[in-house]
């Protein structure tokens, strides 16, 4: 009889600590998903942050901003975003932080813009066509006068691929057209790319607008 109460405390004493630690449980899980939320809100928050900063829209499209971001020389502002690479304040002088300046400065600048059209059309929209108004300012201003520039289109991937890269390239061409016929670009500074539905600015809603913006990259 000892031996069969002695299993049966030992029984319920298990079962005891058991319950008695499950709301601890409960509680560091509960800690444990609060913290993910949280870590996963922070990061779409960025990333969001990220792409608005990275393309010009409505009245951030101004031909400072523009000279800024497309003119060349010897090192890059701090902020400024090349294609591949990001250049910020360096803590101080170094030749490899000089060389990588150099390099990055021989690169091809580029700045997205978010011009818009009519709905699945290549026709420009009014607001458009303004925004269009200050790209030709900026590339007549001296900075910018003796560079050539590729005209990159974008779409967003809804509707098929071939549909997506004739659209980018009508759009390319409308805003090269409008640059030389009703701004006085010359014709031989522009250069019209469709670039299709491949190179996404957001990823997580393929419908965002800047997903049909168009590219201006420098050529000299």
């Amino acid at each position: 009889m000892n031996k069969r109460y002695s299993k049966m405390n030992k029984h319920y004493s298990s079962m005891h600590k058991h319950y008695s630690s499950a709301p601890l449980m409960r509680a560091r899980a509960l800690a444990l998903a609060v913290t993910l939320c949280a870590v996963t809100l922070c990061a779409v928050t960025t990333a969001r942050s990220q792409t608005a900063t990275e393309i010009l829209k409505g009245k951030e499209i101004t031909e400072s901003a523009l000279v800024d971001a497309l003119s060349p020389g010897d090192s890059l502002p701090d902020g400024i975003r090349t294609r591949s690479i990001k250049l910020g304040g360096a803590s101080g002088p170094s030749a490899s932080g000089a060389s990588s300046n150099r390099e990055a400065a021989g690169k091809p600048r580029s700045k997205d813009v978010l011009i818009t059209f009519e709905t699945n059309s290549a026709q420009l929209s009014d607001e458009g066509k303004a925004s269009l108004d200050v790209v030709a300012r900026a590339f007549n201003n001296e900075k910018l006068a003796t560079l050539s520039f590729a005209i990159e289109g974008h779409a967003d991937p809804r509707g098929s691929a071939d549909e997506n890269f004739r659209l980018s390239q009508a759009r390319a061409d409308s805003v090269r057209n409008y640059l030389v016929a009703a701004k006085g670009v010359s014709p031989d500074r522009l250069k019209a790319v469709g670039k299709g539905d491949r190179e996404l600015m957001n990823t997580r809603s393929i419908a965002a607008p800047e997903n049909r913006r168009v590219t201006f990259v420098t050529s000299q």
